[in-house]
């Protein structure tokens, strides 16, 4: 005989209820705030090449710096690119898909196959039994032991911070973006192809411009720098201490999002570089809220408040974990093996 809803399942459904009606408010996007973003962020990217242009024949060293800081502008790119992606940045299909096209071809990522890859990961975040479609590698201690020694080695080698954050993202943005899935559809592979000319096309332009060792190597240090930074603000994003796993009948939206997505707070100056994507809880909990809104909507309510932060410091112990312990539901690092 079913006895009724238990209290902690009518407060889960009351906790739904009541964000769902929140986040509504701030799903609607502007196109005044858009359009702010984009000649704040894509004229001072045009900006800094520039810069770069006018001072490569007086010295590289202001040529370095400038890339540096277009590096950490590419990451702002990429939020509204990410925007885009999830139909949130413009209220227009047509214009998000332009500005996610042209975004993409400066960040090196094809719009319709990244959209489709980062959907995956929106609906299994924190789900165990879907692990392995556009999140970072991470074994369980039980599934670690058993592995091979080669398995383990390579698990080892792909979890340093070397190949994670330098190594990776430069392989990523540079080698397997260009490459569709076997399992994508027409419109995704023709994203991959065409954006693959669209970059071919710029890198040969600018090349022409700065020559092509100059254009390398200032391209080098831009894509170093934004995809270092990118992937790990997605790391601390989804791989810190009180993270959400689940077994796949046990996992839960609400609770992936707002336990197993982090609110990495941020300095105003790096929160601004990283679009707000600190407000990643928020972001999980409805993806249909523009960047420009994050803030908002996460201040709008107790429930979202409840959300421990990261901060830039503390953030610095996710290097340690390395495994997911289902019998402790903690990260630990290899040292927890003993």
């Amino acid at each position: 005989m079913n006895s009724g809803p238990t209290s902690t399942e009518s407060q889960n459904d009351a906790d739904n209820a009541k964000w769902k009606e929140i986040v509504l408010k701030y799903q609607k996007p502007s196109a005044w705030k858009a359009s702010w973003q984009i000649a704040n962020t894509f004229v001072s990217y045009a900006l800094c090449w520039y810069l770069m242009y006018v001072c490569q024949p007086i010295s590289w060293w202001l040529v370095v710096p400038l890339a540096v800081l277009a590096g950490a502008l590419l990451v702002r790119v990429f939020i509204i690119f990410h925007d885009c992606g999830h139909g949130s940045f413009f209220k227009s299909h047509t214009a998000n898909a332009a500005v996610g096209f042209l975004s993409g071809i400066l960040t090196f990522t094809p719009y319709y196959h990244w959209r489709w890859e980062h959907a995956i990961h929106h609906a299994s975040a924190g789900d165990l039994d879907k692990r392995g479609v556009g999140d970072v590698w991470t074994m369980t201690v039980q599934e670690y032991l058993e592995a091979s020694r080669w398995k383990r080695f390579a698990y080892r080698l792909a979890r340093n911070p070397v190949v994670l954050f330098v190594i990776a993202p430069l392989f990523l943005f540079v080698v397997l973006q260009r490459i569709p899935s076997r399992a994508a559809s027409a419109r995704e592979r023709h994203s991959v192809y065409t954006t693959n000319l669209a970059i071919l096309g710029m890198a040969a332009a600018l090349s022409l411009v700065f020559g092509c060792s100059a254009y390398l190597l200032i391209q080098l240090i831009i894509l170093m720098v934004a995809g270092g930074a990118g992937v790990w603000m997605f790391y601390v994003q989804h791989q810190f201490e009180d993270v959400y796993w689940e077994r796949g009948e046990n996992w839960s939206f609400t609770a992936a999002a707002l336990q197993g997505s982090s609110f990495y707070k941020l300095p105003r100056i790096l929160q601004w570089f990283s679009g707000n994507i600190g407000f990643h809880h928020i972001h999980h909990l409805s993806p249909r809220i523009p960047n420009y809104n994050l803030e908002q909507c996460h201040r709008a309510d107790p429930l979202f408040q409840q959300v421990k932060p990261i901060t830039f410091f503390s953030s610095l112990k996710s290097l340690t974990f390395r495994l997911w312990d289902e019998k402790t539901r903690k990260l630990v690092g290899y040292r927890h093996l003993k």
